[in-house]
């Protein structure tokens, strides 16, 4: 009989722009996990912490295949709600959500659990598959052969999700999948921010030829650093060993490793503070704040000689401040709801006094009543997008509930 585990590390960095981690990452004897939180700087960590602390309780002792689909849907379900009562307890998280990917061992089984664009890749026998589907706007469009794989990579709304476990209050829709695994294949769990800047190709030739799975990771994420890293990093890497065939010392790993946002080291700074990347990133701070001086020793000059120009100064300015206002919306859309259907807007949401800053572009055939309700609720909170057709492509997504 073949006894199977896993050989894991995990690793995370802040990445080069970011003030604090918000990815959240758990390995452990039977679980691989990431998630990747937003909502800004009081909320991505909070919700991405909510998710390991409820999953990394599945780790506790082995399961059997279809006990271990179930006590994931379970685990998923129960830190959708927590996240849910957490932001409805402090109205200052709203809006706080996070990616989920994560795989739960059961013998040569893995029941995997995925929503977001954390995303899943399997090596096997040389080959490397991306396992899971981002839910996210332009793979809509990949998918539905409206855009090529390639524009993809560089398109504007590459990070405009379409599903998150977040503080909806809505059974948001995960997809939940069992897989077979055997000896020798090699996992990863990463957030879109190594996924998003280093190639698949590249990717590929990492997990390839570096063997162990903590140099494998630290040498993922290095690369990432590498190419500025934008965005948090984390990464976390499985190989399925055969206990009885494993070489001494290689496994299996035992104790778990909880990385970025749950650890407690989760303010720890880059790992890359004095690469070029890292300077090149100070160098781009370091403009903006030369901007902001300019704009201080500006603001003493006219200090000195406000004087009797002072009131024409500001009438002006307010005038040209709303007149550059109200055009500003008329350069923007956003999708919502208009009479019970779904319709796309010209400007903004809301009023000003009498003035309402939106006017209605598109009904289209949709009842709000139609979509499924974490669809329903994004159209009530409204979304903002670049232009017609691109919401009309958005609103085609919410419906086929990608």
């Amino acid at each position: 009989m073949t006894f199977l585990a896993f050989h894991y590390a995990a690793r995370t960095d802040v990445g080069l722009t970011r003030a604090n981690n918000q990815d959240s990452g758990y390995a452990g004897p039977h679980l691989l996990l990431v998630a990747d939180g937003m909502g800004g700087a009081a909320g991505g960590d909070i919700a991405s912490s909510i998710a390991v602390g409820r999953l990394a309780a599945l780790d506790e002792e082995a399961l059997g295949p279809d006990e271990a689909l179930d006590e994931l849907k379970t685990a998923i379900s129960e830190a959708h709600a927590q996240i849910v009562g957490r932001a409805r307890n402090d109205p200052e998280l709203s809006g706080l959500g996070t990616t989920v990917t994560a795989l739960l061992r059961s013998g040569s089984t893995l029941a995997m659990a995925h929503i977001g664009d954390s995303r899943a890749y399997l090596l096997r026998q040389g080959t490397l598959d991306q396992v899971t589907s981002d839910h996210t706007f332009v793979q809509h469009l990949v998918d539905t052969g409206r855009l090529s794989v390639a524009d993809a990579e560089n398109h504007p709304k590459r990070n405009l999700i379409l599903r998150v476990l977040g503080d909806i209050d809505a059974n948001v829709p995960v997809d939940i999948s069992v897989r077979e695994t055997k000896p020798g294949d090699r996992w990863m769990v990463c957030s879109d921010g190594l996924s998003g800047v280093v190639s698949r190709d590249t990717i590929h030739t990492t997990m390839l030829e570096v063997e162990d799975p903590g140099d494998c990771a630290d040498a993922l994420v290095a690369l990432a650093l590498a190419a500025g890293a934008p965005d948090n990093v984390t990464c976390i890497i499985g190989d399925i060993v055969d206990i009885d065939e494993a070489p001494d010392g290689v496994g299996p790993s035992t104790a778990a490793q909880v990385v970025g946002a749950a650890a407690l080291d989760r303010h720890r700074p880059s790992g890359a503070a004095d690469t070029p990347a890292a300077r090149a990133a100070k160098l781009t701070e370091a403009s903006a704040e030369d901007e902001e001086e300019d704009v201080s020793r500006w603001g003493s000059f006219w200090e000195r000689w406000r004087g009797w120009g002072l009131t024409i100064a500001v009438i002006i300015a307010l005038a040209a401040a709303a007149w550059g206002a109200y055009a500003w919306t008329q350069n923007q859309y956003f999708i919502g709801e208009h009479d019970g259907v779904v319709a796309i807007y010209r400007g903004v949401p809301g009023e000003v006094g009498p003035v309402e800053l939106s006017t209605v572009l598109e009904d289209t055939d949709i009842a709000l009543d139609s979509l499924q309700p974490y669809a329903r609720d994004r159209i009530e909170a409204t979304i903002r997008v670049s232009g017609v057709e691109e919401a009309r492509a958005v609103i085609a997504g919410l419906q086929a509930g990608v």
